[in-house]
């Protein structure tokens, strides 16, 4: 069991813990762009919590907070039912079935990169989406999509949507094989509609699947980054689009300050944390409980 677990508890501790604790230290000092570790025991870069204060004093970071919990919620309302309902169209018996599939999760295994980047081309005031509006006559929707800052978050949450609903979709397709058919035979010979049918019978025993992703879309909502940096220009996300983690790179790496980029990081993780333990105690409590086997006395 050792030799088993030996390696993986090593890297778990060594790339996971680790880096937490040494956050949670360097989050305590002002540090120069230059770190070296003599810095620590210099007594005059001791900060305390004042790195954590000026994190919750600076406007940039509290609209950082907002933008990710914007994200967060409209990933739940927007990208869930999006996904529950292709899903149960997609459930259904017809033809090129299996392509349609493939075609909808093809964006998720993109590299967040790649597929930054083209959406970036696309949407330049010259790019492909403002010459598609104006070839089909619809040139006074043009717009600069990712340099407007009052709607290049919703340009971004379009991508994020694009991005990821096809991991939501085939997760959905993949509950739905749990749900037994021979509910929805009775269901119809008793006289159900097909949507009664999705509606009091599919959808429900649906409902641990929906909670699994739902959990998922959580915790990459307020973990975003690679997105929203490859896509949005800087000045633009600093105004409408800055998440917690292109804020903590930004103050951390490029603007010399590992020491509030670490309180950022801290922050960002207990945020998470607090997130992840609240859903589970409230919403995967049934599901958790429902998979514990307990000894018969």
């Amino acid at each position: 069991m050792v030799l088993l677990a030996g390696p993986a508890l090593v890297v778990f501790l060594g790339f996971v813990i680790l880096p937490v604790i040494l956050a949670a230290v360097y989050s305590f000092y002002n540090l120069p762009a230059a770190f070296k570790w003599e810095n620590l025991a210099d007594p005059e870069r001791f900060v305390g919590f004042d790195n954590y204060i000026r994190a919750f004093q600076t406007p940039e970071f509290i609209k950082a907070i907002g933008n990710n919990f914007i994200i967060l919620v409209l990933s739940l309302v927007i990208q869930g039912p999006i996904a529950i309902g292709v899903a149960l169209l997609l459930n259904r018996p017809m033809r090129g079935r299996a392509v349609i599939r493939l075609l909808i999760f093809v964006p998720y295994v993109l590299a967040e990169v790649i597929a930054g980047l083209s959406w970036k081309l696309l949407l330049q005031p010259t790019g492909g989406v403002n010459a598609l509006l104006e070839a089909i006559g619809l040139g006074a929707l043009k717009q600069n999509w990712l340099a407007d800052p009052n709607i290049a978050l919703w340009t971004l949450f379009a991508i994020l949507t694009w991005k990821y609903v096809g991991f939501a979709i085939i997760l959905m397709l993949a509950g739905l094989q749990g749900v037994p058919e021979e509910l929805a035979e009775a269901a119809q010979i008793d006289g159900a509609t097909w949507w009664q049918t999705q509606r009091y019978i599919t959808i429900p025993l649906l409902a641990p699947t929906i909670r699994i992703w739902a959990f998922l879309s959580m915790i990459g909502a307020l973990q975003l980054f690679d997105m929203v940096w490859v896509t949005v220009a800087p000045t633009v996300r600093q105004m409408s689009t800055e998440t917690m983690a292109t804020y903590m790179v930004q103050q951390g790496q490029f603007a010399g300050q590992p020491g509030y980029g670490s309180a950022i990081a801290v922050i960002l993780f207990f945020i998470s944390l607090v997130v992840a333990l609240l859903y589970q105690r409230f919403a995967l409590r049934r599901d958790l409980q429902g998979a514990i086997t307990r000894g018969v006395r």
